[in-house]
């Protein structure tokens, strides 16, 4: 549901392709040789995801079947997106370590 209607093919293979793309970043940040290109890797991931999440936040917003606790926790998930972004261009911009 979190996979906005508009991008064509499947949900599935987009949700997939995500996790696969999360682990390969996150393998990519402990290895010092490949850090710095999973920083700014992941950073633009974090903003390529970020209209998912506003989309998923949408959605549970005007759903009867999310709870208020629920609503909330999707608005305040957003604004989380900005250190995740920050952080991982910052493994970026100060290069291997």
């Amino acid at each position: 549901a979190q996979v906005p209607r508009a991008l064509p093919g499947s949900a599935r293979t987009y949700t997939y392709v995500s996790g696969a793309a999360e682990v390969a970043l996150a393998a990519g940040l402990v290895a010092p040789r490949t850090r710095r290109l999973s920083g700014a890797a992941a950073a633009a991931f974090f903003v390529a995801v970020f209209p998912a999440n506003v989309n998923m936040a949408a959605l549970w917003l005007r759903s009867d079947r999310t709870s208020t606790v629920q609503k909330v926790g999707v608005v305040l998930r957003l604004p989380l997106q900005i250190p995740l972004i920050t952080q991982a261009w910052s493994v970026y911009s100060r290069g291997p370590r």
